[in-house]
């Protein structure tokens, strides 16, 4: 059976799941369909979006010609099928799920997206699919719901190209605050002087990790992440890392000086540690949680799986898209 047909739509990847009664994940399927890399480009881009959508689920739709389906991510861009305007934080849930637009594929067959969350000010930030993500958690995570209850908000960290640190009360989305860690990580390891004695070790070097985020911590002051970039390569020069454990020291330089900014953020925002909650794959957010070990935060932490799904499930149930 088939209640409901979840799409998590991104710029480089298109992930669909069959959701059964109760939300669990009846099948699931991954295309290289991303919103900047449809099948057969050369095409109508409005026919090649929806070329896609049918080859993600639409023999599912064929056996369950009812069953609604509900999308997040880029799709809901500028640069997507339709736009879903950004709806300005803090926000609930409740308005995402009142605010889904429509899209019709072909008579009678229609999907709905979820909008973005965007907050103002003099560094203005957006996001788009991490808001699905965050309801979910919100919605279904029961170490995160505990926490919320207990103290009243909580920290949500999404890790990835652009990293989101989200501020959230009891259903609510408070504050957002991205940082371009993983989008740098690839630049300075491939397109820098950096890149040219890089090797990739055959398993990580957590050693070369820790020293890369107690640079970060030590310097953070004096000299920030610009003043000790160049360490990479100088730290090898002079025979202090080899050129496998560059990489790790690099990452843990990058994630240390991220940790330390949010850190510094919290402390003086809350003066108490804030339960904070990972979404995101695990081997990243584990890179994460060890980055905070070595910086000694006492902050309570774990990682939410599966919050897309569940996300997308909670944002339908509250437009009434099924009973």
């Amino acid at each position: 059976m088939t209640t409901l047909i979840a799409l998590d739509w991104g710029t480089s990847m298109l992930r669909a799941s069959r959701l059964g009664k109760n939300g669990e994940t009846v099948e699931k399927r991954t295309l290289p369909y991303g919103i900047m890399k449809l099948p057969d480009p050369a095409q109508n881009r409005e026919r090649a979006f929806h070329q896609a959508f049918l080859q993600a689920c639409g023999d599912w739709l064929d056996d369950a010609p009812a069953s609604p389906v509900i999308a997040c991510g880029m799709i809901g861009s500028a640069q997507g099928w339709r736009e879903a305007p950004y709806i300005e934080a803090p926000c609930d849930i409740q308005q995402l799920a009142r605010q889904l637009i429509r899209i019709d594929v072909a008579p009678g067959r229609h999907f709905f997206v979820v909008p973005g969350v965007w907050k103002n000010g003099a560094l203005p930030e957006v996001m788009r699919g991490e808001e699905t993500q965050i309801a979910g958690a919100l919605q279904y995570d029961e170490p995160l719901r505990s926490a919320v209850e207990r103290q009243g908000k909580a920290l949500i960290a999404l890790p990835g190209t652009h990293a989101k640190w989200v501020e959230v009360t009891q259903d609510r989305i408070m504050n957002i605050q991205t940082f371009m860690t993983g989008d740098l990580y690839d630049a300075l390891a491939h397109h820098t002087i950096l890149s040219t004695t890089m090797q990739p070790p055959e398993q990580p070097d957590w050693d070369a990790f820790a020293q890369g985020v107690a640079t970060a911590r030590r310097y953070a002051a004096t000299a920030g992440l610009l003043g000790t970039l160049f360490s990479v390569r100088s730290r090898l020069l002079c025979k202090h890392i080899t050129a496998q454990q560059q990489p790790d020291y690099l990452s843990g330089l990058l994630l240390g000086s991220e940790l330390l900014a949010v850190l510094s953020r919290q402390s003086s925002a809350a003066g108490q540690s804030i339960p904070l909650t990972f979404i995101g794959s695990d081997a990243l957010c584990q890179r994460y949680i060890r980055a905070l070990t070595c910086l000694e935060c006492s902050y309570p932490v774990h990682i939410s799986a599966g919050a897309t799904e569940q996300g997308l499930w909670y944002i339908a149930r509250l437009a009434g898209l099924f009973d």
